[in-house]
Formats: structure tokens, sequence, C-alpha cells
């Protein structure tokens, strides 16, 4: 039962590493077409009266401090109990604290 219990925790960090990396790669090449595209288009024509363009949104909070040691405590545990490597460890506590 625990080297189940250990291998699911394992594939579920992996995973969720393997899911981050996915969505920041598929942003930044979203990123580099937008620029491509904006660079093959001409410029749009405004009016002189036109209103100015809206604001950009603001970024999307980061999980709050608490949120995040929680995260650590938990993965802390984790290692602890042998469950996780070292390695597993420290890229999983680097994709907390960027978070």
């Amino acid at each position: 039962m625990p080297r189940l219990l250990r291998t699911m925790a394992r594939t579920a960090a992996i995973a969720g590493t393997a899911t981050a990396v996915s969505g920041r790669v598929a942003h930044r090449q979203a990123g580099r077409w937008q620029e491509q595209q904006a660079a093959q288009a001409p410029p749009p024509q405004q009016p002189a009266s036109a209103a100015p363009p809206p604001a950009p949104a603001a970024p999307a909070p980061s999980a709050s401090m608490d949120e995040k040691l929680a995260q650590l405590k938990d993965l802390g545990a984790l290692k602890e109990q042998g469950i996780l490597s070292d390695a597993e460890f420290e890229a999983q506590k680097a994709r907390i604290l960027a978070g």
C-alpha cells in the first residue's frame, strides 16, 4: 500500500510539472505567433477622434503566500517519507516559488 501511494504521488508530481511546462511553452509560442502576425500586418488606421485603447488587464494573481507555504510543507512531507527524490523536490519547489 505505501508503494502504491508513493507511485501515485510521484505520478501526480510529474504530471503537474509536465502540465506546467506544457502551459508555459504554449503561452510562449502563442506570444511568438502574435508578434509575427503583428509584424506582418500593417498598423490599423484610427480616426483622430477615436477613444484611447483600454488599459491592459491586470495579470492573474499568483497563489497567496499561505497557499505556497502549505504546498511547500506538503512537498517537504513527501520528501521526508521518501516519496520524492531530491531532484523532484527541488523541481517542484522551484515551480511553486515561481508561481
